[in-house]
């Protein structure tokens, strides 16, 4: 098994980041910042007219990791599965439980929590459990 590191510190102030950030997004669009519902609204029939907000949200999720090391000084550094069968599965399975649990983590496990919501609650329970397993599964049977 591959061993992480413990960065409390840094993870505490990338929370904190997302959490300001959502709620910037609430004050000024009126908006939860629920990814998947940002970039839906991209497609039709969910267009509302207003692409600019998820082209800039894409935009940030992809530029972050690249202005990284000129703020940080270290860069981000990610393995990805090259087994083309087990992406494509997971990104179907990802899409199917986002659209069963009506958002993505970003909007219930932020947002939801954030406001009381019982039904954001059951479902960042599921998506932790579902994660907690996968990661487990995943080590004990390719022994990483």
């Amino acid at each position: 098994m591959a061993a992480t590191s413990f960065t409390p510190i840094v993870s505490a102030a990338g929370g904190a980041l997302i959490g300001l950030s959502s709620v910037i997004m609430r004050l000024f669009s009126s908006r939860i910042a629920g990814i998947t519902g940002i970039v839906r609204r991209l497609l039709a029939p969910y267009a509302n007219g207003r692409p600019l907000e998820a082209i800039v949200l894409i935009m940030g999720l992809v530029g972050a990791p690249k202005l990284l090391p000129l703020v940080a000084g270290s860069r981000v550094t990610q393995t990805v599965s090259h087994n083309a069968l087990s992406m494509a599965l997971a990104c179907l399975l990802v899409g199917f439980g986002t659209v069963w649990a009506n958002g993505c983590n970003s909007g219930h496990g932020v947002c939801g929590l954030s406001r009381f919501f019982i039904r954001s609650l059951c479902a960042t329970l599921i998506f932790m459990a579902i994660a907690v397993a996968t990661v487990f599964v995943v080590q004990h049977v390719t022994g990483r």
